[in-house]
């Protein structure tokens, strides 16, 4: 049915009657101006990749280039990739290359940035990330295309770069072979920009489209002058040469040796042959060719290779891509950028050329979009080549008396095309393609062989933030990827986990947990044991979840204080009155039990591990060393060692579960671990204590090094309940002693490090570190976090010493072990009371969590690098509403397969399913969709666009087009079945997969899914009682475009129309009847719409947002403010009725309020709105929405007390901004106190050593840019989060740093000197902010 037209009347241009709408009370105050931002999930997109020695000489790796940032991944045998590390850039990387260093130890990596500066990186095992070593000064800060920093080039032998600008110029280096300290030997420039010497009678002016080194034979002198070969395009041709250059060293001189062009496709890349001392290929659409450049003067082509390859048949499946598929360039995003362009005045680049079809765009032919060489491959080279059509073909060459020959694989495999491929030892094939997923390959002899997935979420155009109820915490669910790979990712923070079983809440009273194997040499344990306040259970781990509690021989009415395996089929059970040996008998017939009793006291904590068992009492304290020995063949008993009396109570007992002593580790082990046993203590004295026992020549027990645990807030007040809960030995690159105290606190210790250069004599320092008279070292506080405010338990992942730790607090955390400092991340998973590892054959790394009475088996997959779960839905996902009614997701999807359609569909967010669908016309897009109240029911209105023409023409004005209005009602009908749909769906689910313990059954809430993809292979009954479909309730033909819609105080709607929009209801609340009451126009294009009460604002293409008022009696929309600047609106949401956040195409993020709220309704249209802060993310945000309360630390009472308590009136401002390179940015809000705090810290930050910028960007102008040096800065959440991964010591350096000139402060910081920061009130208002957004 056909809506109403508008009333005409109302229709008309707005005018100044708003003086006879009645005035309202002004509103309340705007949103503050103190922010902080972090990113939250870095960018996922892959632009380049660099394989290289990074770690150490025997250690290869893996970078990746992701714009903003930079990650080393390891790919293991399994082919899976994992994250070693993760650093933000705090710049734009442009291009990065390996630089060979074998010699010297570790490659370098050499990185082009937005600086304008070439950085030399080498990787700090200390620091754990990249560390700059130089840092060379080419161009001003920013992106030109007629400076260098685009594109650079390494000679194979590491002696010689090349960096080039887009157009015209390059630069040429060599580079020092001995010196770390000045890796740039010599470089020239070319032009010259002294006017030095060039054999070219006319410089070369034109782009620049590849470049490389053509390298010298190995019999060769070392010192030689390079040659670089460069594709360029001179200005006005139609074809790019092949030109060569050779750099005279001795004469300083760069000249031109010669010139190759031949009429024919078009060359785009030059790619040089390893090992061959000359040769080359030139790439060019449709061929390949294998150049000679061994005589530069005098290229020749020795082969040429078409590129117009068939693959096989059996090929052909759905990697194919098809062309109707791909993404169309005509939506509105990328038309905005025309906007863009003209608006940046980009004088040599036609912004009108966008709609005209050129030959170089339209492309008959194959071209090689990336390639890789085999490693280590030094005669008869190979390499891997990715068309553009998705095809993988091996390129090989091969030597002989005849000459080159170059052999030619059949096709091994298709699917998408790649921008970046690599090949990496052991035979895998790293891909990346655009706007997808990666893959890696294992390289088979015939084709590819998939071993894994490389999530990539890029780009995010839309998502919704939900709170997940069963889950107790926020979940998003982002419209991620395009056709034919569009997919609805469910994003979590933390580390990702897999449930695979949830039991009945029937667990209570659960005061400990072990697994425990049957024998020593086991792989996978044999028991669960759960210890209860007066009961013990012994489950059975394997392909049954069963109580073998009498096989096993525990007494099973008291409560269980520790447990393990003494020896090979020999259990330990602590409890209060005993310590009791079993022997197990699986065959039904009744275990061998031994007991050792204490004398008249009650035993109060255990610990058990190989040949050893320590028990200590309270009352008094004493601390007791057991064994166990042999009486007969059949029968072993409990003897006591050595008992000591202690001054203080023990607190917890840890031994680790390795012998120290055969561990082979390049870490200096500590006098008195590499003989007998060593364990550790915490006591109330508080300390933590390492000791040692050996029966040798009667050592007894021996305190090796002591630790005591005393803290002290700001004030110089000793901070409460620092008892130690729980404490383990961490044996890395080095050794170290954890501990979680009984306040929420986590320490780290370490033994003293001493030098020749410290001076101290050798008989000074054997006293210092305990090698006189037995003394025990005293350990050194290395770093304190708050994580939380009940006891810190910490759970190994295995029994190894460097495995990484899970710690139990008010949530979980994932202790990184390998990383100095304390580094720690949230496990996306609820609080939980207890943790055990569980390893089984099903479930090799199962971790067991207590959580709410119940059992909750996960499987941590903690190197995964995203906590992302994929549900594959073809096309391209654009927005997505959560309908809290029937809790489902509604997704408006286009580019789909089927003739490039669009629809709106219903998604199942547990399953992935799509329940229902409605489809759009033929050629009809959708652009924009919101639910909207009518009456006490909700439609979704739908916008779309009948025009296949661009939205908007480069001067930022709309384009004459038409599109739709759809009213779509949600209806819920019963199904006519038995209760149930059935939905087929792809292959891929782990849904199925065997759970150790069968006898439970798995919880509703809980996923049991893949998450990298949640397609499943069998079909899917879901038991709903109810089917939602969508029903269209009305239509109706739009003057424009509608790329908005927005709900507007409970009865209205807005939407836009080109540069139009109106304001829209339903009289009588009939969805089948909708009005048009009144219309507002800009200037140029309106890309969003959003509201608050009765505020509009409206994100206008160029001139940035505008806030309006509609006054109801009148039907009249009045302009109240305007942009005080031009801004590219990307999208943008009141954040109450006087402040608005806005994100803008080229990156940056805007908080801009009413300058008077007095006089808001009369103000003067042309009045502009006030800049509160802005920060530059360096990516553009096609979609900010608002946040719920941050989550608070628990701990905020005691943060009071330092005057750091988190005002609440601001709490609701949290934005959430997820950006085209697939990250997720938090802007939350904080107090002028903390703001001021944080700000000195972040100032002394980016400009010491250990934290500045990695690629030497100035910090303040590129978090700066793109708003006014006045501006108040929104704090860099990524640098302030370096602190926390300093040590104590090294903390204290940073905030010992000189302030900065005063110059770069702000007005308001001079007029009064700072306070000196203090590092506890620093540390732990940083805690509470890692708490909070992680």
């Amino acid at each position: 049915m056909m809506a109403a037209p508008e009333d005409e009347s109302s229709a008309q241009s707005q005018s100044s009657s708003a003086a006879t709408a009645a005035p309202t009370p002004p509103p309340p105050p705007s949103a503050g101006d103190h922010y902080l931002a972090k990113c939250v999930l870095p960018p996922s997109v892959v632009l380049q990749v660099a394989y290289g020695y990074f770690r150490s000489p025997s250690s290869r790796d893996v970078v990746f280039g992701k714009e903003t940032c930079l990650e080393l991944v390891v790919i293991g045998e399994d082919g899976i990739v994992e994250s070693v590390c993760e650093q933000n850039a705090f710049g734009t990387i442009k291009d990065l290359a390996v630089i060979p260093r074998s010699k010297m130890g570790k490659d370098l990596l050499a990185v082009l940035s937005d600086s304008g500066k070439l950085s030399f990186l080498s990787f700090s095992n200390e620091m754990h990330r990249f560390s700059p070593i130089q840092h060379v000064q080419l161009s001003s800060p920013g992106n030109s295309r007629t400076q260098l920093g685009r594109m650079l080039t390494v000679d194979s032998s590491g002696l010689f770069l090349a960096v080039s600008a887009y157009h015209d110029r390059f630069a040429l280096f060599s580079l020092s072979t001995s010196s770390m300290a000045d890796i740039i030997h010599e470089r020239i420039f070319y032009p010259s920009e002294d006017g030095g010497k060039t054999s070219s009678v006319e410089e070369l002016s034109g782009t620049i489209w590849s470049m490389c080194f053509i390298s010298k034979g190995f019999n060769e002198s070392k010192s030689y002058d390079p040659v670089l070969a460069i594709v360029f395009n001179r200005k006005g041709s139609l074809l790019n040469e092949l030109v060569l250059f050779r750099w005279n060293i001795k004469e300083e001189s760069i000249c031109l040796i010669s010139e190759y062009v031949e009429a024919g496709p078009l060359a785009h890349s030059i790619v040089e042959v390893p090992h061959s001392s000359g040769f080359a290929f030139l790439l060019r659409i449709g061929d390949a060719l294998l150049m000679d450049l061994r005589d530069p003067q005098n290229p020749c082509c020795l082969v040429r290779t078409s590129l117009d390859l068939a693959p096989p048949a059996s090929l052909v499946e759905e990697h194919f891509v098809e062309e109707s598929c791909r993404v169309q360039d005509g939506d509105d995003e990328g038309l905005s950028n025309v906007a863009a362009s003209a608006l940046l005045k980009l004088s040599d680049w036609d912004p009108m050329f966008i709609d005209t079809e050129s030959e170089i765009g339209k492309l008959s032919s194959k071209h090689v979009s990336s390639w890789t060489w085999e490693p280590d491959h030094n005669y008869n080279p190979r390499m891997i080549i990715c068309l553009d059509d998705g095809e993988f073909f091996v390129f090989g060459l091969v030597y002989d008396d005849d000459g080159v020959k170059i052999n030619i694989s059949e096709c091994l495999y298709k699917g998408l095309p790649c921008k970046e491929i690599l090949w990496v030892e052991g035979g895998f094939l790293a891909t990346f393609a655009e706007m997808a997923d990666g893959t890696v390959f294992k390289l088979g002899k015939e084709k590819l062989h998939w071993m894994s997935s490389i999530q990539n979420i890029a780009p995010i155009l839309d998502f919704s933030v939900v709170d997940d109820q069963n889950e107790k915490r926020d979940q998003m669910f982002a419209c991620c990827g395009v056709t034919p790979e569009g997919s609805l990712r469910i994003i979590r923070s933390g580390v990702n986990v897999e449930k695979l079983l949830k039991t009945a809440p029937v667990y209570q009273g659960i005061t400990g947990t072990w697994t425990v194997k049957m024998k020593l040499p086991d792989v996978y344990h044999s028991f669960l044991v759960l210890s209860f306040v007066e009961e013990t259970r012994v489950l059975s781990v394997g392909l049954s979840f069963k109580d073998v509690t009498d096989s096993v021989g525990f007494q099973p009415d008291v409560c269980t204080l520790a447990c393990g395996l003494v020896a090979d089929g020999l259990l330990v059970q602590i409890h209060q009155d005993a310590v009791r040996l079993c022997m197990a008998n699986m065959d039904g017939s009744s275990p061998f039990v031994s007991s050792w009793f204490p004398e008249n006291v009650s035993i109060s904590l255990g610990a058990v591990a190989e040949n050893l068992i320590v028990v200590s009492t309270s009352n008094p304290c004493f601390l007791s060393v057991l064994g166990v020995r042999s009486v007969s063949s059949h029968c072993c008993e409990i003897y006591e060692i050595q008992r000591v009396e202690l001054q203080y109570e023990v607190s917890c007992i840890s031994i680790p579960q390795k012998c120290i002593g055969k561990k082979r580790c390049k870490a200096a082990i500590p006098s008195g671990m590499e003989r007998g046993y060593t364990f550790l203590i915490g006591t109330h004295k508080p300390s933590v204590e390492v000791l040692s026992f050996s029966e040798d020549d009667g050592g007894g027990l021996r305190v090796l090094a002591s630790g005591m645990v005393s803290l002290t807030n700001t004030m110089g007040t000793a901070i409460r309940g620092c008892i130690p809960q729980d404490v383990r030995l961490v044996l890395v690159d080095q050794i170290y002693v954890l501990s979680g105290l009984r306040n929420g606190m986590l320490l780290r210790f370490e033994w003293p490090s001493f030098s020749h250069s410290s001076g101290l004599n050798k008989e000074e320092m054997d006293i210092v570190v305990g090698e006189r008279e037995n003394l025990p070292i005293n350990l050194v506080l290395i770093a304190t976090r708050r994580i939380g405010i009940t006891p810190v338990f910490l759970v190994p992942f295995s029994d190894s010493l460097d495995s990484d730790i899970i710690a139990l607090s008010d949530r979980p955390w994932l202790l990184h072990t390998a990383r100095q400092s304390l580094s720690y991340t949230s496990i996306s998973f609820q609080a939980s009371t207890h943790a055990t590892p569980v390893c089984s054959s099903e479930c090799p790394q199962g971790i067991l969590f207590v959580a709410e009475n119940s059992l909750h088996l996960v499987e941590m997959v903690h190197s995964k690098r995203l906590n992302a779960q994929k549900f594959h839905l073809g096309g391209t996902p654009r927005k997505v509403i959560y309908h809290s009614e029937s809790k489902l997701l509604i997704v408006m999807r286009t580019d789909l397969c089927d003739a490039g359609t669009s629809d709106i569909c219903c998604v199942d967010p547990l399953s992935g399913s799509v329940l229902s669908s409605y489809k759009l016309k033929p050629g009809e897009t959708g652009k924009s969709m919101e639910l909207v109240h009518v009456g006490n029911e909700q439609v979704l209105v739908v916008g779309t666009s009948l025009s296949s023409g661009p939205a908007i023409l480069p001067s930022g004005e709309a384009e004459s087009t038409k599109g739709r209005i759809l009213i779509l009602c949600l209806v819920h009908t019963q199904n006519s079945d038995s209760g149930s749909m059935t939905i087929c769906s792809k292959d891929g689910s782990t849904s199925q997969r065997t759970s150790p313990f069968r006898d439970e059954q798995l919880s509703s809430s809980s996923l049991c899914s893949s998450p990298d993809d949640n397609s499943y292979d069998d079909d899917i009954k879901l038991d709903e009682a109810e089917a939602w479909h969508l029903k269209l309730a009305a239509a109706t033909t739009w003057p424009g475009m509608v790329l908005a819609i927005c709900p507007y105080l409970d009865r209205f709607f807005l939407a836009s129309a080109g540069n139009a929009f109106y304001v829209c209801g339903f009289p009588n609340d009939r969805p089948d009847k909708m009005k048009r009451f009144a219309v507002g126009r800009t200037r140029f294009m309106i890309t969003s719409l959003r509201t608050y009460l009765t505020r509009i604002v409206v994100g206008d293409c160029r001139d940035g947002v505008l806030f309006y008022s509609y006054h109801e009696d009148v039907k009249k929309l009045h302009q109240v403010y305007c942009d005080p600047a031009q801004r590219l609106v990307a999208d943008c949401f009141l954040m109450d009725a006087n402040s608005v956040a806005v994100s803008d195409r080229k990156g940056s993020i805007a908080i801009l309020s009413c300058k008077d709220h007095s006089d808001f309704e009369y103000s003067n249209p042309e009045s502009n709105l006030n800049l509160n802060c802005a920060y530059h993310m360096g990516e553009v945000a096609m979609a900010i929405k608002k946040g719920g309360n941050i989550y608070k630390l628990p701990a905020d009472d005691v943060l009071r007390s330092y005057g750091l308590s988190k005002s609440t009136e601001a709490a609701d401002d949290t934005i959430i901004a997820g950006t085209l390179l697939g990250s997720i940015f938090v802007f939350a809000p904080i107090s002028r106190e903390e703001y001021e705090l944080l700000e000195a810290v972040q100032a002394k930050l980016v400009v010491h050593p250990l934290t500045a910028p990695v690629l030497g960007n100035d910090h303040k102008e590129f978090r700066g840019r793109e708003s006014p040096s006045q501006a108040t800065k929104i704090l860099d959440g990524d640098m302030l989060a370096q602190f926390l991964e300093l040590t104590n010591r090294q903390q204290e350096s940073v905030l010992s740093t000189p302030q900065p000139s005063p110059s770069s402060l702000k007005a308001s910081s001079k007029q009064c000197p700072s306070p000196p920061l203090m590092l506890h009130q620093v540390v732990q208002l940083l805690e509470r902010v890692h708490y909070a957004l992680h």
